[in-house]
């Protein structure tokens, strides 16, 4: 078993595309209309789905904006630099919501970013 991809609903589907593609480097994997219920898939990734995880971005054509709740946490992904990973979503238009460095009570440098739902992204820098 493994795990396939994570769903998030997004309000507005093109300016998600952007943000996982042009801001964190993703690709679109496949995307796909669904007319007769009003929705649109996009997979998105870094690796093609075969070979890891990959997030759906699920936009229901009718439904600009969403509640995000308090039971989701965040995203990671592992990045070779945390410090340089935020200021090029910073120089992209993205948002830090965390600058890079240690975390609490450890040594592992992360940050947060934030796409443009809400969602929260969280960068891990690969130890060395």
């Amino acid at each position: 078993m493994r795990i396939l991809h994570t769903m998030l609903r997004v309000g507005n589907l093109e300016q998600s595309i952007q943000f996982y593609t042009h801001v964190l480097g993703m690709r679109v994997l496949r995307r796909k209309d669904y007319p007769e219920g009003k929705f649109t898939l996009a997979f998105v990734g870094y690796q093609d789905e075969a070979e890891g995880t990959v997030l759906e971005l699920t936009h229901n054509w009718e439904t600009n904006q969403y509640e995000l709740g308090t039971g989701f946490g965040h995203i990671a992904i592992e990045v070779d630099n945390a410090y340089e990973a935020c200021e090029k979503v910073k120089q992209l238009g993205g948002r830090v919501t965390r600058e890079a460095g240690p975390m609490k009570h450890g040594t592992t440098v992360i940050a947060f970013v934030e796409d443009p739902d809400g969602y929260k992204i969280e960068f891990i820098q690969k130890k060395q």
